[in-house]
């Protein structure tokens, strides 16, 4: 077998069989084809596109190219979530003691961040000693003991996307449907839950600007997980503005915390309790959308979700009294309001320049090597629908350096767009794929 051609097969609109699609992965992962045939092939992937059946079979090279969690040891049915990223987007710190506290295994595996804001790890580092090094034993007695943990990504979890997608990052080829759907499903098939649930944003601060574009992700990445036997739901959910009022690694952990007590941003818990009712639903501890989210709106009410997530943070090294001093969290030492010079409605807020105005102040990263100032931040005060004049507060910048704050307010300042005209909220939830099946009603039925 030659890669030349492959490549040629590809470029001419031909579907690549599983041992073609093998012998690329392997051979790539292994080094022993090199970058430039590769690339050539890549570029041939976003001119021809692939079937599902190619999808699924790169999907599964890159699964198989490094170590497959084994599971077994965990008790019930295992789930997970992903999500697309976005700004604001501290959803798993509320999602996962939520689950937990209903009984269900969340066994997890994050990452950090590399763009707007930190990652899940990054936020759960705000609480001094929390890691995510834990023993592969560490890990399943966790999630059997207090059904959560979440895990760093090992160096050989889908090696073969790691080298793949720093490829594609170089040579335009990162935005093909198929690539994206096969990168993420990857891991996630590695890291091997029974049911996987999937938050796919759409909007200015997704990764995915459109929501046809969106939902059309969601049904490959669906498609895959069915594919090899998983539980799959797809949620997917408005990214056209922050998510929530926090945006930041100390201030979206405080922001958590207020919604673990009952005190959420509405939007948010919208996209919570869309993405809990999946989890729950596929652990199969309730029948209808509307009893699983009973049941986790009482995991607010009662507490328990606050309880567990402080038990969570102390069984791997945190420290537990800042889920109930969330004052103790660090945020920066200067505060700078962002002030409204126009009269009308938000219409919007350009999530990607708030997310940018983060970065600026060293909430996120430029590149994997880049430190993370974890008490850095933005607090949205008004956000899409609302009446301002002249004068309100729009934001409030959490700064260490006076220059990088200054250059954030300006960022944030052109992110927000006014109008004379009412402008109404527009919909968190666009919709649900459930088992291949799209569906609008989520929530309520």
């Amino acid at each position: 077998m030659r890669m030349y051609d492959i490549i040629n097969k590809k470029k001419r609109g031909g579907h690549l069989s599983k041992e073609e699609i093998d012998f690329m992965v392997e051979g790539y992962t292994n080094g022993e084809i090199p970058d430039y045939q590769v690339s050539a092939l890549m570029m041939a992937i976003c001119f021809q596109g692939m079937d599902e059946k190619e999808t699924l079979n790169l999907t599964l090279a890159m699964r198989d190219s490094g170590e497959v969690l084994d599971l077994s040891a965990i008790e019930g049915i295992k789930v997970d979530k992903h999500s697309t990223g976005g700004v604001g987007d501290k959803t798993s710190l509320v999602l996962t003691p939520m689950v937990a506290a209903l009984g269900i295994p969340v066994a997890k595996m994050s990452g950090r961040g590399l763009g707007h804001t930190g990652g899940t790890i990054d936020k759960l580092e705000c609480f001094p000693g929390f890691s995510t090094a834990l023993s592969r034993e560490q890990f399943y007695e966790n999630v059997n003991r207090i059904k959560v943990a979440i895990m760093g990504q090992t160096a050989n979890l889908a090696p073969a996307d790691k080298k793949l997608y720093a490829l594609r990052d170089v040579t335009a080829t990162v935005d093909q449907l198929s690539l994206i759907a096969a990168s993420i499903m990857s891991k996630k098939l590695a890291a091997n839950a029974d049911a996987i649930v999937l938050d796919v944003k759409t909007g200015n601060g997704a990764f995915m600007k459109t929501e046809e574009d969106s939902f059309a992700l969601a049904k490959e990445m669906v498609q895959i997980g069915m594919g090899v036997g998983k539980q799959m739901s797809a949620v997917i959910t408005d990214m056209d503005q922050p998510l929530g009022n926090a945006v930041g690694n100390s201030l979206e952990v405080k922001e958590a915390i207020l919604s673990l007590n009952g005190l959420g941003p509405q939007d948010f818990m919208e996209v919570v309790y869309a993405l809990g009712t999946e989890m729950v639903l596929a652990a199969k501890k309730a029948e209808t959308p509307k009893e699983a989210r009973n049941l986790l709106e009482q995991t607010i009410k009662d507490k328990t979700a606050l309880d567990k997530f402080a038990e969570f943070v102390e069984a791997q090294g945190g420290d537990k009294r800042f889920v109930y001093q969330p004052e103790l969290l660090p945020v920066g030492g200067i505060q700078l309001q962002v002030m409204n010079t126009e009269e009308g409605y938000v219409s919007r807020i350009l999530a990607e320049d708030i997310g940018l105005a983060s970065l600026v102040l060293g909430g996120g990263r430029l590149t994997k090597e880049s430190e993370v100032d974890l008490s850095v931040g933005i607090l949205i005060h008004k956000k899409r629908g609302d009446w301002v004049r002249p004068g309100d507060a729009l934001a409030t910048i959490y700064a260490n350096d006076m220059a990088k704050a200054k250059e954030a307010y300006a960022r944030i300042v052109r992110a927000y767009e006014i109008s004379s005209e009412p402008v109404g909220a527009l919909p968190m939830v666009k919709g649900v794929i459930r088992d291949g099946v799209f569906s609008l009603t989520t929530l309520s039925e």
